[in-house]
């Protein structure tokens, strides 16, 4: 086909790629609307006027909108010429075609080419009918209508499509589009050949910038190298390109500032040029910055940076974000989060890797040309795709080379993949290590690529810190520039590419002799070390794990040269020898299945940081502690045979002391008081363990105190009170019957689970305080929760079934001010309970003597308790019967100045009790203003009378 070129009008811009000019009553609801579709999902900027009102006047915006358009394809129906507003519209596209060259493309729904080109029958009478509804006779009749003839012949003589041809209309559509984008290509960037979902996380981040259009959208692209970045960012810029006048794509802004000196410069001269249409010159960095803020100030424009990675490169292109227009679009794709929070981004598209499903699909149509794979390559593409890890750089680099290979080579390649990464895959991750700014970064990322995947960040920043690589710096670097991860349970993880890619760099040090690595981690490589004993000063990390039921037994002296040994993970190997050898580097040592009493004392063990012994045989860990500033974490759990801690003043910076399963342990030395610094104590189910040394509870540092499963444990000190750092407490399965009275005193205890108690302090305290005052426990005798009592009444008299129980049954009890509480029963409030409420109230729980005739009976003075606890709260209940409550039952009868309550069972006393104790408890006290708590219970009193309960109110409160 061919068509007017726009090639002679280099200046226009255009903002629509296509407008489209149709006869609404013909063919909006069918072909235009599924054209229009075609058109979008190819991300083809189409403006159609649905929503505008056609009148007899084209409006302004219409008008500038066909100005605006790169392609203007007119839909010529049987009734098009009975409209004014398409023929008036078709002038403005023609003569947008003479002036700006417009490409125009005419489609033919439902009438003959030759029929519009000589407007002949019924076309041409309805042509000139509606010429003369708009104009009367005359002159301007017959120029309206001659422009309109000579627009429709001009656009019937283009080349174009007739549909009266045509069998299949889905692919005309398919052959339209093609035809649109061949035309627009110049300004449409490259992509992938196979986007495999990608639509999903363009769609997502189109939205946001629709929902920005008032404000500067600034958006973040963040990802691995070769997780589809740039593709991603291509493919959003493609979409809505077309709506700005002003825009520039800048890609590899990395790759280009390294080249040379001049490398940021040609990329700032780029971005005016792209935005101003004109060759910009800038003689140095530092000019540009402020040249492309004058220049660009209050534009419209979209503006793509492609893989930044330096703050440097952001300031250079782009210093000032917010310089642009309201409508502005900025996306930056880097692999560095830090820097799209220097940019404040709105909106970040975080690059994840692809489902199995996708990830099959992708790499099948690289490898078979199709969305699945032969059936004969199923096993082995799904191997494939399983170490590609969802990364769709190595998914099209290996579905690629894979292409028309056979079986044979499939297997080799699988195979040489499990020791030798593809050269292609980890150039491109490698920029991220490359681009590390040290090498504490770069020996952090080496490390936990070789030793620490899977392992808790805290455990290992602990390890990394004492080898003096500021991991709690190194670590947050490496997880904003997507090379370390941190997952569920805070473990670290990877990429299993990236993790290749590090261990390779590692290899590549010294391909064929492995004990000139700095780390060896690969089974054979260690075994070959350690047997030919070939192990040098530059090995800084082994890891040997044995894989056989026996014990796998080496020479201490195949560590000799091994000087600068810091990291040691030996699992169920055993050592002989003169441990002397061992480095005294050595900060990390994890030693599971040690098989001998104790650790050597030859083997300097003084800056080591971390010692984990699980499953060890030791009896006790040194025979002899030494001195061991530097350690932090000791873990001994499931060693069977340990019988005793080690000697904690050697150890005063320990934080950590886990010993979880050693069923032997009998004794903790007792200087466990002398830990300043311990942070966690795991005993649980040891066993054998009958007490704790009383210095334990002196421990003011410690968080997490953790006993359950010890069985012969059966008593916490109330020293625990000062324990005034702990959080968890956690005792379940233990000999302990009773909590310690204190507990309710610590302010920093968070979750406790003791004796049946299991939750948050805030709800297990209330309930431990009930406990201890149960009837069973001898405890205090309790007033349930009153109604409102009228104020008629001069006294209430309670009857008391022998249950030890008050309880009142009043109707209101609006104004009482004071009353005394007494007790049936000897009852005398344990110190523990009274020093808890001063401490929580700031108030004196005063114990008055009983001045009743019932020698047995005890009185408590509550008026300056609950004064002092209602004030506490500083809420206002209008009345005492609103925080009462209103269920007790029993019958009233009034005798002259006193109520008397009939006799109910001790049952029902119970379960009334049961249920209201909280609220009576705590919510009465805490919601009652002070000043009115005082008014309420100023000068009641009670007495008990054989089995009657009696209480009394002053004169002035009654009738």
């Amino acid at each position: 086909m061919s068509s007017s070129s726009s090639s002679s009008f280099p200046n226009h811009q255009w903002l629509y790629d296509v407008f489209l000019n149709f006869r609404g009553e013909d063919t909006r609801s069918k072909f235009v609307s599924h054209l229009h579709a075609s058109l979008s999902n190819a991300g083809i900027n189409t403006f159609v006027d649905y929503q505008l009102d056609k009148g007899t006047e084209l409006e302004s915006e219409l008008l500038q909108a066909i100005e605006d358009s790169h392609i203007s394809i007119v839909v010529f129906s049987k009734t098009y010429t009975e409209s004014s507003w398409c023929l008036n519209e078709l002038e403005k596209i023609m003569k947008c075609r003479r002036n700006y060259g417009q490409i125009v493309v005419p489609i033919f729904y439902d009438v003959d080419p030759s029929v519009v080109r000589h407007q002949k029958g019924a076309y041409g009478n309805a042509l000139r009918s509606t010429a003369e509804k708009r104009y009367s006779a005359g002159e301007a009749f017959e120029y309206v209508l001659s422009r309109w003839r000579i627009a429709l012949t001009e656009a019937s003589n283009l080349s174009g499509w007739d549909l009266t041809n045509c069998r299949n209309e889905n692919e005309l559509m398919q052959q339209i589009v093609e035809d649109v984008l061949t035309k627009i290509q110049n300004t449409f960037l490259s992509i992938t050949e196979y986007p495999v979902g990608l639509e999903s996380r363009v769609e997502q981040v189109i939205q946001f910038i629709e929902k920005q259009s008032s404000k500067v959208s600034m958006i973040g692209i963040w990802g691995m190298g070769g997780s589809g970045k740039t593709t991603t960012a291509k493919a959003i810029y493609n979409r809505i390109h077309r709506k700005f006048v002003d825009r520039s794509f800048i890609e590899n802004v990395r790759e280009v500032s390294e080249k040379d000196n001049r490398g940021i410069i040609h990329l700032q001269e780029q971005l005016l040029s792209d935005v101003l249409k004109t060759k910009e010159r800038i003689h140095n960095i530092a000019f540009g910055p402020n040249l492309i803020e004058n220049r660009l100030k209050g534009k419209r424009a979209l503006v793509v940076l492609d893989d930044v990675t330096t703050s440097e490169q952001l300031k250079a292109l782009c210093g000032n974000p917010k310089l642009f227009g309201s409508g502005s679009v900025l996306i930056v794709t880097t692999r560095d989060v830090r820097l799209l929070n220097l940019l404040s981004a709105d909106y970040v598209c975080t690059m994840t890797e692809m489902d199995k499903k996708e990830s099959l699909e992708l790499f099948s149509w690289h490898a078979f040309r199709r969305p699945i794979p032969s059936a004969d390559f199923d096993k082995l593409s799904k191997n494939v795709v399983a170490y590609s890890g969802g990364l769709p750089l190595a998914l099209e680099v290996l579905g690629s080379y894979l292409y028309e290979r056979t079986e044979q080579e499939w297997k080799g390649v699988l195979s040489k993949l499990g020791r030798i990464p593809n050269d292609q895959v980890q150039e491109k991750l490698r920029i991220s290590y490359d681009g590390l700014e040290d090498d504490t970064e770069k020996d952090i990322f080496l490390d936990i690529c070789c030793f620490f995947i899977g392992k808790d960040i805290s455990y290992v920043t602990e390890i990394l810190n004492g080898c003096g690589l500021y991991a709690n710096i190194g670590i947050p670097v490496l997880i904003e520039r997507s090379l370390v991860k941190v997952g569920k349970n805070n473990k670290l993880g990877m990429h299993d590419l990236l993790r290749d890619m590090g261990r390779e760099i590692v290899r590549e040090s010294s391909a064929r002799v492995p004990g000139k690595r700095s780390r060896l981690w690969f089974r054979g490589d260690v075994l070959d070390v350690l047997t030919t004993n070939t192990g040098t000063k530059t090995v800084e990390g082994l890891v040997l794990k044995s894989q056989s039921t026996g014990e796998v037994c080496f020479s201490a002296d195949s560590f000799k040269e091994m000087k600068k040994l810091r990291l040691l993970q030996l699992d169920h190997v055993d050592l002989t020898g003169d441990f002397g050898y061992l480095s005294k580097e050595v900060r990390w040592l994890h030693w599971q299945g040690y098989t001998g009493d104790y650790m050597p004392g030859e083997f300097y063990q003084g800056n080591l940081v971390v010692v984990d012994l699980r499953y060890s045989y030791i009896k006790r860990v040194w025979k002899e502690t030494m001195l061991m500033d530097k350690l932090k974490i000791l873990n001994l759990s499931h060693s069977k045979y340990l019988e005793i801690t080690p000697d904690f003043s050697k150890l005063p910076n320990l934080e950590k002391l886990i010993m979880k399963d050693c069923p032997s342990l009998s004794k903790i030395h007792h200087s466990i008081g002398d830990l300043k610094n311990v942070l966690l104590i795991n005993l649980k189910d040891c066993t054998g363990l009958r007490n704790l040394p009383r210095k334990i509870y002196q421990l003011k540092s410690l968080k997490t105190f953790i006993l359950s499963g010890c069985s012969k444990i059966d008593k916490l000190e109330e020293d625990i009170v000062q324990m005034e750092s702990l959080t968890t407490l956690v005792a379940t399965n233990t000999g302990v019957k009773q909590v310690p009275f204190s507990i309710v005193r610590s302010k920093s205890i968070v979750y406790i689970s003791l004796c049946g108690f299991e939750g948050s302090s805030r709800n297990v305290f209330p309930s431990l305080i009930r406990s201890w005052m149960a009837p069973t426990m001898n405890s205090l005798l309790y007033i349930s929760p009153f109604g409102s009592v009228s104020l008629s009444l001069a006294s209430l008299v309670f009857e008391s079934d022998n249950s030890g129980y008050l309880s009142p049954n009043p109707s209101s009890l609006s104004k009482l001010g004071r009353f005394w509480v007494h007790y049936r029963l000897y009852f005398q409030v344990t110190q523990e309970l009274r020093t808890f409420l001063d401490d929580l109230y700031n108030v004196n729980f005063t114990v008055l003597e009983d001045t009743s005739h019932e020698s047995q009976s005890s009185s408590y003075s509550l008026r300056s308790l609950l004064m002092k606890m209602s004030s506490c709260h500083g809420k206002i209940n209008n009345t005492l019967g609103e925080s009462i409550s209103q269920t007790m039952s029993g019958e009233l009868s009034k005798v002259h100045n006193k109520c008397i309550l009939q006799e109910i069972s001790e049952k029902q006393v119970n379960h009334r009790i049961d249920s209201h104790l909280r609220e009576f408890g705590w919510t009465l006290m805490k919601t009652m203003k002070a000043s009115h708590l005082s008014n309420v219970l100023g000068s009641i009193q009670m007495r008990k009378s054989g089995k009657t309960w009696e209480i009394f109110l002053p004169q002035h409160l009654r009738n």
